[in-house]
């Protein structure tokens, strides 16, 4: 029995992308098919950064492929590539960033800025170019959490650009780093947003796949401001299961959907205490809250994370879980949640909402 082009793609599409929640023949992944003789080869492309998980589905797809009558062997690769997307037609796309993704929370303390950073560091581990930006201009941390020492200041280049400062991999940017770090911010809103938004317009990032912007908790002008001034593909909203917590949530939710700005998901901090020990699990702060805002709003619940303090240890030490201890429990489910956004913003052309349309009639 001869393999044919139709059979090789009717076994793939047997199979599911957990990220993309597709097959990669639906999913448009599926760039060539070579059947020469008993010899197939198969070349996909998936449109987010997955080097954690590229070879693992690789070798799966040739498992199925290699199973089929009449096929000797099969050879699967697997390559990924990220695409420029934002959600604003009307802004202008910043300058050597293909995505920009927003971290937010109605409220602070519920782990945004924790969450910021083991993101933007699993989207690096995933293979991308990644940078962050630390705009929670009031309390800015990704500085201690990247292990950045204090008083340590950016490169001018040219005179115009700040050259940002790399960590891990990953390409840091603080007003922290412009200001002394003893003095708080005595800012108006409008200063802020000025500030922030030269910050990011002037920052000479380097061919970025991903931008992860540490947002400011709330939704006020500054958030606002952000929202409409940058090119943002979409947003992570960041909660606890406590009420008040999930209540502000909502309000973030509710804000970048007005300015048409794609929620990618929901991450849940604190979700359940496991006691070291007795083992005994119990949730602190409520249960199950992040399920409901997600299923309210139809969104993703990209992770939920339990109250670790080894969490809490690694990122006031510098080194965030997911390079600290990249093969714990917790760090995999931070790639998983990297993975995720990465597809989300791959799919957001199809599921982002159109801008509406004003039309004016002599009737």
């Amino acid at each position: 029995m001869s393999v044919t082009r139709e059979v090789v793609e009717a076994t793939l599409r047997q199979y599911t992308d957990p990220h993309l929640n597709q097959d990669p023949v639906t999913s448009g992944c599926l760039r060539e098919v070579d059947v020469q003789g008993a010899k197939v080869s198969v070349r996909l492309e998936l449109p987010y950064s997955a080097g954690l998980f590229k070879s693992g589905w690789a070798q799966m797809l040739e498992m199925a492929l290699s199973n089929l009558d009449g096929v000797d062997s099969a050879v699967v690769t697997v390559d990924c590539v990220v695409q420029a997307h934002k959600a604003q037609a009307q802004v202008p796309a910043l300058e050597n960033v293909k995505n920009v993704i927003a971290v937010a929370s109605g409220k602070g303390g519920v782990g945004k800025s924790t969450t910021a950073a083991n993101l933007a560091l699993a989207l690096a581990r995933e293979g991308a170019r990644v940078g962050i930006l630390d705009a929670d201009i009031y309390g800015p941390s990704q500085g201690i959490m990247f292990g950045i020492a204090e008083g340590t200041r950016p490169l001018v280049k040219d005179q115009k650009w700040f050259v940002p400062i790399k960590a891990h991999g990953v390409e840091v940017m603080s007003m922290a780093f412009l200001t002394d770090e003893n003095t708080p911010v005595v800012w108006r809103g409008p200063m802020v947003s000025g500030a922030l938004l030269q910050l990011i317009t002037q920052t000479a990032w380097d061919n970025l796949d991903y931008l992860i912007v540490d947002m400011p908790p709330g939704t006020g002008d500054i958030q606002l401001t952000l929202a409409q001034k940058v090119p943002v593909a979409g947003a992570v909203i960041v909660t606890t299961p406590q009420d008040l917590a999930l209540l502000d949530a909502k309000k973030g939710v509710e804000m970048f959907r007005k300015v048409n700005i794609p929620v990618l998901g929901v991450v849940e901090n604190m979700a359940v205490h496991i006691c070291s020990n007795c083992g005994h699990a119990e949730h602190l702060f409520g249960e199950g809250g992040g399920e409901k805002l997600a299923a309210q709003f139809d969104v993703d619940l990209l992770a939920s994370m339990p109250l670790s303090m080894a969490i809490r240890m690694q990122s006031d030490g510098g080194k965030p879980t997911t390079i600290a201890d990249p093969e714990s429990q917790i760090a995999m489910i931070y790639q998983e949640t990297a993975r995720k956004v990465g597809a989300r913003i791959a799919q957001g052309d199809a599921n982002a909402q159109a801008m509406p349309t004003i039309s004016v009639s002599d009737d």
